[in-house]
């Protein structure tokens, strides 16, 4: 039965799960009213900016293991490319449609016109455009295919038509979904058993073995296998800011995040490690505090779904190419099976490193026992690692925490622990103001988990207008402020840079005015909620827990305290 392109978009759509758009109208108007009509399902976002579309799509993406899907008509092009940029280093299935430039209008000054295209191909995996209608369902599917095999990632997809109207020509063409694709990980690639015995052979020989987990553990959805391994062998596992959700930060064998944003404790464990095992991490320069964590040389192990990832900054006594769950299974099922001298799974290797375990427990206590004060401090105003304790103490086990980079990212890196398996954490792969906008896309993935957004005020001044899209749509996100009136992180910067002897000007740099987003918040149809002193955070964080609609929790904090350096051996 002949069709519009827009019917077999909104059906296509509907067949791979997607459940939200996120866009700045006007953009696939057709496909829109196809969707209420067909899909009354999939529900609209429209957002206040394109960036804040594709943060909520990654948000989205994150949590549901979905491609996120984010919007804007050719003049938002550029702002959405530019959100772009976070899912693309974070690793996340986005799928970005934008509008594009018509044969008939090109090279002829039609109004907005600029060449797009381009901008896209450094921040997606696969950047192409549909100039005919029959076009639509290949290339959709295809997208949905490259945003979920390998290593996630984002994909464009730029539409004939300022605003996509290519989507209101007909066509005879059908919609084509393909079953494996609707979710990450799309394919899951088989370890051969050579690789992962010669892996168990090094790690049951070390003495002061580590694991490294990344943000691929957490993709593949690996935490439990994870666990089980680091068990078995009586491994510590450090992990990325990406993969801290694959371990419990309570667990006795977790020691926290490693590299720049980290714990202190992780990078002095890692540091000492005389194997280390890599994970689902590209070993970049965040994780490894600059590839001087562990040093460059140390005998290292990596796991990765992509070859291209494997030794690219440590040379390696052995690798896998597989994906993240399958080989630690694997592993595990090896060591279960009658052990070898080639499996290395004997008991006798555990014991031997009682000692490392014994130096590990020592580290973690000594770090506890250095932070303690501030962790529990009543000082007002509040200092944040006070906040990060209590996030540690009062979410619940279903909770999904979403946090921004810079102080925000460095505070809950350091200070926050995950307690349960069943929680989620998502961070930001360095670009402020992402966790606010974000935490609205991962709350329409799991509507009914409590999901909390952590941000300075810096980051949440970048997209303030979504407090509306959250109000308006009845999202009811947790906003977490760490409210200093400054991004004080680059206070260490412009000190140096004066020589040591920063001024009233040098000050202005960083420091804004005394504003209460609690107000804010609540005239944007919030719940804005003010904490001025430390014993007001339980309360506070319970009442905005059984809040029926967002909630802006505006806690006023210290702008002298920094956040710790991290360690470099």
């Amino acid at each position: 039965m002949r069709g519009t392109g827009a019917r077999v978009v909104a059906d296509m759509l509907a067949g791979y799960g997607v459940t939200h758009v996120f866009s700045v109208p006007a953009i696939l108007r057709r496909t829109h009213a196809e969707l209420e009509l067909h899909h009354p399902h999939i529900e609209p976002v429209v957002t206040h900016g394109e960036a804040s579309a594709a943060y909520m799509a990654d948000g989205y993406a994150r949590v549901s293991g979905r491609p996120g899907i984010a919007m804007a008509q050719v003049v938002g092009a550029l702002n959405l490319a530019a959100g772009l940029r976070e899912p693309f280093l974070a690793g996340s299935p986005v799928i970005a449609l934008t509008g594009g430039r018509t044969p008939a209008t090109k090279f002829r000054q039609v109004y907005q016109e600029i060449d797009d295209l381009p901008a896209f191909d450094p921040v997606t995996k696969y950047n192409a455009t549909i100039d005919d209608v029959d076009r639509f369902p290949d290339m959709l599917r295809h997208a949905f295919r490259v945003a979920t095999t390998g290593p996630p990632g984002p994909v464009h997809l730029q539409v004939q038509g300022n605003e996509g109207q290519l989507d209101t020509a007909e066509t005879d063409a059908e919609p084509l979904v393909d079953p494996a694709h609707v979710r990450v990980p799309a394919v899951r690639l088989i370890p051969d058993d050579e690789s992962l015995i010669e892996a168990l052979r090094l790690l049951a020989e070390a003495q002061r073995p580590v694991i490294v987990a990344g943000g691929g553990v957490r993709a593949s959805r690996a935490g439990a296998e994870l666990v089980a391994l680091a068990e078995k062998l009586g491994i510590p596992v450090a992990t990325s800011a990406n993969g801290k959700d694959t371990i419990p930060g309570t667990h006795p064998l977790s020691v926290g995040v490693v590299g720049t944003y980290s714990r202190e404790s992780a990078n002095q464990v890692v540091a000492r490690a005389d194997l280390v095992c890599f994970v689902g991490t590209r070993t970049g320069g965040m994780t490894t505090h600059v590839w001087t964590v562990p040093p460059i040389g140390t005998p290292a192990i990596q796991i990765d779904i992509e070859p291209s990832h494997l030794g690219r900054n440590y040379p390696l006594r052995a690798s896998v190419v597989a994906d993240a769950k399958l080989a630690l299974a694997r592993m595990l099922a090896l060591l279960s099976a009658a052990p070898s001298p080639r499996a290395a799974a004997s008991d006798g290797g555990r014991a031997d490193r009682a000692g490392w375990l014994t130096e590990v427990n020592a580290v973690k206590t000594a770090w506890q026992d250095r932070y303690r004060d501030v962790l529990t401090s009543d000082a007002v105003p509040i200092r944040p690692e006070r906040i990060a304790a209590e996030l540690t103490a009062g979410l619940p086990d279903d909770a999904i925490l979403v946090v921004d980079t810079g102080h925000a990212g460095m505070w809950m890196a350091q200070f926050h622990d995950v307690t349960a398996p069943e929680q989620d954490y998502l961070r930001s792969a360095g670009h402020l103001g992402w966790a606010f906008s974000a935490g609205i896309g991962a709350k329409c993935a799991a509507p009914d988990r409590p999901v909390v957004a952590f941000s300075g005020d810096k980051g949440l001044y970048y997209h303030l207008g979504e407090i509306e899209t959250a109000a308006r749509r009845g999202i009811n996100l947790i906003t977490v402020v760490n409210n200093n009136h400054g991004g004080n992180q680059s206070k260490r910067g412009f000190d140096r840079a004066y020589g040591g002897h920063p001024t009233a000007r040098s000050r202005e740099l960083w420091t804004y005015e005394d504003v209460d987003f609690a107000r804010i918040g609540t005239e944007m149809g919030a719940l804005g909620i003010r904490v001025d002193r430390p014993g007001e955070l339980p309360k506070a964080l319970a009442q905005a827990l059984d809040a029926d609609r967002p909630v802006i929790l505006d806690v006023h904090t210290d702008i002298e305290v920094i956040a710790p350096q991290p360690f470099a051996p």
